[in-house]
């Protein structure tokens, strides 16, 4: 994830009309969460991996990144960090001279106990809001939204976050795989077709996200061919962006995407999880996050602008 992705959410701000998706809350949720890291320079995935390792020694690293549901070239970035942390020691496994045992080293038990008292901590304080009660459940929920084989391996809310906002990403983008969309791309698609056009400045207010990160995301329209950029007509100094038609036709893909999606979640849920875990998910954001519902700027009634993903 880039630093422009990472920062992208707009605080104070969550529009009505994008509260129905769960995959945007847990994007909000992982968000404020990154916010206010404590800076001590620690990666979610070296955790994760380390914790991982502090009960057994892993004869694939593959097989590890699998079950944690870290993208395999992101794990050797993670497996090299903490090797050269003396933290990960890496061997040959001498039942398959292709495979590496991974294990952990003393400076490695150490960072984990550490570890696992700050996240401790850190959980309490993001999840201060809620009950014990609630924060049990809220872990359960999460915990349904990843593979069973990772769910035991992944401890502590924050990383839940993290994790379910990961496999639910990757999960809506294989849907479009081989179509060079991604599911980030419905919400300015459907707001330029239903508003267009319109300038930049009001697509991200729209979708309540930075300017830089409205910008990129146009620039990768732009470039697939799905948006144009024109004049603005309220505004000749101005551009506006625009749905072409290829866009409208791409919109539909994307569109089906999204609905596959939101219903793979709800099985993931379960009866009632989905309601539920909504809720838990608004409490986490209610602090700092606020916001009308989206209307049109005629006043007409509220649309529904899909979730980012």
């Amino acid at each position: 994830m880039t630093g422009t992705e990472r920062t992208a959410e707009v605080p104070g701000v969550l529009p009505e009309s994008l509260t129905g998706f769960i995959g945007y809350l847990l994007r909000r949720v992982y968000a404020q969460f990154s916010a206010t890291d404590d800076g001590d320079g620690g990666d979610s995935r070296d955790f994760l991996v380390l914790d991982a390792l502090a009960g057994r020694d892993w004869e694939s690293q593959l097989d590890l990144a699998e079950r944690l549901g870290i993208n395999r070239t992101i794990m050797v970035g993670v497996i090299d960090r903490l090797e050269a942390r003396d933290q990960v020691r890496r061997t040959r496994n001498p039942d398959n001279r292709r495979q590496y045992v991974l294990s952990l080293t003393d400076k490695g038990r150490e960072a984990v106990e550490a570890s696992r008292r700050a996240v401790a901590e850190r959980d309490a304080r993001l999840t201060a809001v809620l009950t014990e009660e609630e924060t049990a459940r809220l872990d359960e929920l999460l915990a349904r939204l990843l593979p069973e084989s990772a769910q035991p391996l992944v401890q502590g809310t924050e990383y839940l976050v993290a994790q379910a906002h990961h496999r639910l990403r990757r999960h809506g983008d294989d849907k479009l795989a081989g179509t060079g969309l991604r599911v980030r791309h419905y919400g300015p698609l459907y707001a330029l077709d239903v508003l267009g056009p319109i300038a930049q400045q009001r697509l991200a207010e729209l979708l309540a996200i930075t300017g830089p990160a409205a910008s990129q995301l146009v620039d990768e329209l732009v470039k697939l061919g799905l948006v144009r950029r024109g004049r603005d007509p309220h505004d000749r100094r101005r551009y506006a962006l625009e749905v072409t038609d290829l866009g409208r036709e791409q919109l539909g893909v994307v569109a089906r995407a999204v609905a596959g999606l939101a219903v793979d979640v709800a099985a993931m849920l379960g009866p009632g999880g989905e309601e539920e875990l909504r809720g838990l998910l608004l409490k986490l954001l209610a602090p700092t996050h606020s916001g009308p519902a989206f209307t049109e700027d005629t006043g007409k009634a509220k649309s529904s602008i899909p979730a980012r993903g």
